[in-house]
């Protein structure tokens, strides 16, 4: 029986009523085996290749939505996403009669309060609402969803190996749990190549031997252009900003840059050429700090378009699947911090059936363009960095056990060892380990002991009571910028919010008149004075193999097509450099050029690796300073052989307990990447410290197998 034959006459109807040629080739797999079995499926395949009707065709044809109860759940990573998906969603349902209801912050609450009276449907969610109901009001919990048949986690990628994913994992625990029946699972991903991550995938669904993948390799023709023009931290180069305004003019565009404030100069710099030679004026910018509503206003304007060209400036808000129409080109401004970043982006254009994606690529700085390099040719190989899953994530378990305790009023110690570790999260962490957890969080009073029972503590209530208990990372304080009334959007407190500074926001250039820091309130008007704003990011982890390949282009000779004549000389000029190093494996050897007084040591590893090497030397009172972008160690009154020395000492690392408690005492917000680190003993802290921020294994193993390379005159 063919894929639609299975499928239930109301769904055929609408797709023969959609006119649809067939079904992609990802639907034709998925249809056949999700309505033959009731195991879990992770769907791969590229942006815009119909995975989510993938999962919800065989889903809608096979579940009876007249059993009372909601039938499906479908969990988001955006607010934006589900208002995106709602439409789409609810499309394929009519002919089905099957309500669908938003779960969020910003959703109806009549529709909220319909679904709490008659249970029935399918309700799209985060993960962050779903803990929300957790600890407010646990027995919606159970009266909506211990029918559940189905779950669909959206862009599943963007969970795998965060404290985010931990957290959802935790929550899917939770949610069987409390289940009448197992439901299935149905992931869905566009950036996912290496069959080694499928292990990580399964297990992220707690079920790896009743998990299954469909993945469909069809390729995407990408015509990809690398152009070159030297700049500045401070602003890109003008004529960067009239080459691609020229480019780009008559297109439909999606512009990444890798900062907020980047974003706006960006949207305001061409805006501003535009307005000059009588271009269009659809020029926006995308980002967390724009108002909610100019947003939404931006991606509805983007998605009926047709006739009309545009140009939006955005960071990753629109790097997942919002559905913004058909975009032309996506242009990305200096390197992305990982492969699947660039897949994500890349895949935004082109989205029409057949047709090639289009990616034109600015570098402003040598390293940039090789990191740049690096990640298309890792690309073409199909490679995407692993992802690392810690096993033991124990400020989760912190956040989880306060979730718990909240959400039972009162809870024996046992019951609450017992529910934690059945939870597929913490299923590694020791019933041991979390009984210490439990007696220091006692201790600090975030729980209260009440004879053999525990209750939230004085100093737990100050952290659960608050909406930002339901999030896994610490939110900047936000301030709210209006002119004369009108919103504008928000603002993190930062160094150049200060009265009288210039700001980029909503693709226009504001003055700060007025700052309240009682209400967090920022008034602005148009600035007129010229003054250029300022703006400020942090870099991301580079992975070890992205490193790697950079080293690889130095000392090859290949050429690059694609590369424009400047970006070639650039290339040219950093090889004529690392020239002098004979390097013919570029998996043990490494570069040091030694200079009069310093050595300058190139590790090209990873970001992790690069800390645990410089805390490493920091703990041998060894001077050195890292330059994270061109991955490179200057060292001073080290010699080669002093440095080879130390690196090759079998007892490296042995004492990195005292090392990290030493740090801790005179760092302590080195554990602020961590929201809950800070709530855990100095012992866990310091395991989260060697699992998540630093890389000791990875590390030693490179050391290990280094062989350093001293330049040849």
């Amino acid at each position: 029986m063919t894929a639609f034959n299975l499928l239930s006459e109301p769904i055929r109807k609408y797709i023969r009523n959609k006119k649809w040629e067939s079904l992609r080739p990802i639907q034709e797999a998925s249809i056949q085996r999700i309505i033959s079995t009731d195991n879990n499926y992770i769907l791969i395949s590229r942006t815009a290749s119909g995975k989510t009707e993938a999962a919800f065709l065989p889903i809608l044809s096979k579940v009876n939505f007249k059993v009372p109860g909601v039938k499906v759940l479908y969990i988001s990573p955006l607010i934006a996403l589900i208002n995106d998906q709602f439409f789409r969603v609810e499309s394929l349902c009519e002919y089905l009669d099957v309500p669908v209801i938003k779960w969020h912050g910003e959703a109806s609450k009549a529709a909220k309060d319909r679904l709490l009276k008659s249970p029935e449907g399918i309700v799209l969610i985060t993960p962050e609402s779903i803990e929300a109901m957790f600890v407010n009001k646990p027995y919606n919990i159970r009266h909506l969803f211990s029918g559940l048949e189905y779950v669909v986690i959206d862009e599943i990628h963007s969970f795998l190996g965060s404290d985010r994913g931990t957290h959802l994992q935790s929550l899917l625990s939770r949610l069987q749990k409390i289940n009448v029946k197992k439901f299935s699972i149905v992931g869905l991903s566009a950036t996912v190549s290496d069959a080694n991550q499928y292990t990580e995938l399964k297990e992220f669904l707690g079920d790896s031997e009743h998990t299954k993948v469909i993945r469909d390799t069809t390729p995407k023709p990408i015509n990809a252009v690398f152009k070159y023009f030297p700049g500045s931290v401070e602003e890109l180069p003008l004529p960067l900003l009239k080459d691609l305004y020229i480019r780009t003019r008559e297109s439909k565009v999606l512009i990444f840059p890798n900062a907020r404030g980047r974003v706006e100069e960006v949207a305001v710099k061409l805006k501003q050429i535009s307005e000059k030679i009588g271009g269009h004026k659809n020029y926006f910018s995308h980002h967390s700090s724009v108002d909610k509503e100019v947003r939404e206003y931006v991606e509805f304007f983007a998605k009926n378009s047709a006739l009309q060209n545009f140009c939006i400036s955005c960071t990753s808000t629109l790097e997942l699947g919002i559905d913004i129409g058909n975009v032309d080109e996506v242009v990305q401004i200096d390197a992305t911090h990982s492969i699947a970043s660039l897949i994500q982006r890349v895949g935004r254009s082109g989205r029409r059936e057949g047709k090639a994606s289009n990616l034109l690529l600015y570098a402003t700085e040598p390293w940039s363009l090789l990191q740049s390099l690096a990640c298309w040719m890792l690309y073409k190989e199909q490679y995407i960095e692993p992802v690392s899953i810690n096993k033991k994530p124990y400020d989760i378990m912190v956040h989880q056990l306060l979730s718990t305790v909240k959400s039972s009023s009162v809870i024996s110690l046992p019951e609450l060892v017992e529910e934690i570790t059945r939870n597929s999260a913490f299923s590694e962490i020791s019933m041991e380990e979390t009984e210490e957890i439990i007696h220091y969080l006692t201790a600090i009073d975030f729980f209260e002991k009440l004879g053999n029972e525990l209750i939230i503590g004085i100093h737990g209530e100050e952290v659960v009571n608050t909406k930002e208990f339901y999030s896994l990372f610490d939110a900047p304080v936000f301030f709210k910028v209006s002119s004369s009334g009108v919103k504008i959007g928000e603002l993190p407190l930062s160094p150049q919010i200060r009265e009288n500074e210039n700001i980029y926001l909503s693709a226009k250039i504001w003055s700060i008149k007025d700052i309240d820091y009682q209400t967090k309130k920022i008034e602005v008007i148009p600035a007129k004075d010229g003054k250029k704003p300022k703006f400020f990011g942090d870099a991301a982890d580079t992975a070890h193999q992205i490193r790697e390949k950079m080293l690889e282009i130095l000392i090859s000779k290949e050429q690059y097509d694609f590369l424009d004549d400047v970006a070639q000389q650039i290339i040219i000029l950093l090889r004529s450099e690392f020239s002098s190093f004979i390097i013919n494996d570029c998996k043990k050897k490494r570069p040091l050029l030694n200079h009069n007084e310093k050595i300058t040591f190139y590790s090209f590893t990873s970001s992790k690796i690069n800390r645990t090497i410089e805390l490493i030397l920091d703990s041998l009172n060894i001077e050195n300073r890292l330059d994270p972008q061109k991955s490179a160690f200057e060292i001073e009154d080290c010699t080669l052989e002093e440095l080879k020395t130390v690196l090759s000492r079998p007892d490296i690392g042995q004492n990195i307990d005292e090392v990290l408690t030493d740090l801790l005492e005179s760092r302590p917000e080195i554990i602020d990447f961590s929201k809950w680190g800070k709530y855990l003993p100095v012992t866990y802290q310091i395991k989260l410290l060697k699992e998540k921020y630093f890389d000791l294994k990875g590390c030693y193993a490179y050391l290990k197998d280094l062989e350093i390379t001293e330049n040849n005159f």
